[in-house]
């Protein structure tokens, strides 16, 4: 018997804004210490050795929370999960207020990275149970423009903040933002077959690959078997740090460069995390458009991955740039190509995984993400306090997603299911 059609609904766009205003929270409360390095060098003398190593500590800590996070959505759910994380975050990010050295900072930053790991897990998995393969990339690029949304909202509030009410309120303000989301988020949040509003032609729609949904857990360290496994996580985990490096130092190397204070860094990092934004949204809808003009799905994604790698190549020269506004264009660029690359290599653990376990992937893969960023904020710490140079920094940045993209070619050849045996239990 024919079902009937009934409007469409757009319930998973809602969803999908949930998750961009989560991980917009989650990128300001990581990014106000970048902006504000400036300041607490001055406050309490923090060095770029010492602020190297407070970021190495938070993404260490990121990394140990990974290991666990993943699992946890997946076992919790998402609807729990996330709350959970959010309002962990949050909390540690108000307590960074509360502390004046940088001892103290080590220790809020270590809470706040143990929270944080739990949003893309958690963001991912919602991706993988509130849309068909068909719209995963565009949902994940769209949420995913929350992390530069958050990076330009820090450099327009927070130098104000600062300069008006001082850096304590700063953290503050970032950290309380989580708090009206959780209530949001537990609200309107359910599974689709459990959404009240939803309309019998969306939940079709979403599930459309319904074989999908009755697929099996895999115990976590099973996954690693899978090349599938380490095709993502060194397709993630090689260019993370590089996201981590543009967040962290960009700041700092506008202000050594180009002797920007606090008040004039606001433009700029606008700029640079505007266009960014642009290339996220525009990364996750390349591959349906690659699609419609002939290509095969696995091609598409690959296509649009290369072509955001592309992107990042002129770092290979930013280190020469002697005018400001040609030396933003290039991180545009750069940071475009990133946001773009992410929201397909997002996609493609959802691409050859089932469901049940995407956190646990995206879990993993963020985990080696973050113990080579850890590896990459003690590097240019070290470098930046003997040479002052961002010359072999941006080299490395410059080539890490074509070293990512043949890692995915490798280990993840045209992007084939995971073949997982049904009887499998977590």
């Amino acid at each position: 018997m024919e079902q009937s059609r009934g409007p469409m609904g757009h319930v998973r766009w809602t969803i999908c804004a949930m998750l961009f205003v989560a991980t917009t929270i989650n990128y300001m409360d990581r990014q106000v210490l970048s902006i504000l390095k400036p300041t607490l060098q001055h406050s309490i003398g923090l060095s770029e050795q010492g602020y190297g190593d407070i970021i190495a500590l938070f993404q260490v800590a990121y990394a140990v929370g990974l290991l666990g996070a993943g699992r946890l959505i997946d076992k919790l759910g998402t609807r729990v999960g996330y709350s959970l994380v959010m309002l962990v975050w949050s909390a540690a990010a108000m307590a960074h207020a509360a502390v004046r050295s940088v001892t103290g900072f080590a220790v809020a930053r270590v809470a706040l990275g143990l929270g944080e790991s739990g949003n893309f897990p958690a963001a991912i998995k919602t991706v993988a149970d509130w849309f068909p393969r068909s719209e995963r990339s565009l949902a994940t690029g769209i949420f995913n423009a929350g992390a530069t949304a958050g990076a330009i909202i820090c450099p327009l509030t927070i130098p104000w903040i600062t300069i008006h009410y001082g850096w304590h309120a700063a953290f503050l303000f970032t950290g309380v933002l989580g708090l009206p989301w959780i209530a949001w988020w537990w609200h309107y949040f359910r599974k689709p077959s459990d959404h009240p509003t939803l309309t019998g032609a969306e939940l079709r729609h979403i599930y459309e690959d319904s074989a999908e949904q009755m697929s099996p857990s895999i115990p976590w360290l099973r996954l690693l078997s899978y090349r599938q496994t380490w095709g993502i996580a060194l397709g993630k985990g090689l260019t993370d740090p590089i996201w981590w490096f543009y967040l962290f130092w960009i700041p700092g190397y506008l202000d050594s460069k180009f002797h920007l204070d606090l008040k004039n860094l606001g433009l700029p990092i606008m700029v640079v995390y505007t266009v960014s934004t642009v290339g996220g949204i525009l990364g996750g809808w390349l591959p349906a458009f690659f699609e419609k003009i002939g290509m095969k799905s696995a091609k598409a994604r690959y296509g649009a991955m290369f072509v955001c790698a592309l992107f990042s190549l002129p770092m290979l020269y930013a280190s020469h740039v002697n005018n400001m506004w040609v030396a933003v264009a290039l991180l545009s660029l750069a940071t475009a190509g990133h946001q773009g690359w992410s929201a397909n290599v997002y996609t493609t653990a959802s691409d050859v995984f089932p469901s049940s376990v995407v956190g646990s992937v995206i879990g993993l893969a963020g985990m080696v993400g973050s113990v080579l960023g850890t590896l990459l904020s003690v590097s240019a710490g070290r470098i930046l306090q003997l040479t002052g140079s961002y010359n072999s920094l941006f080299i490395l940045a410059g080539s890490a997603y074509m070293v990512a993209f043949a890692c995915l070619q490798i280990f993840a050849p045209g992007l084939r299911r995971a073949e997982v045996p049904v009887t499998e239990k977590a």
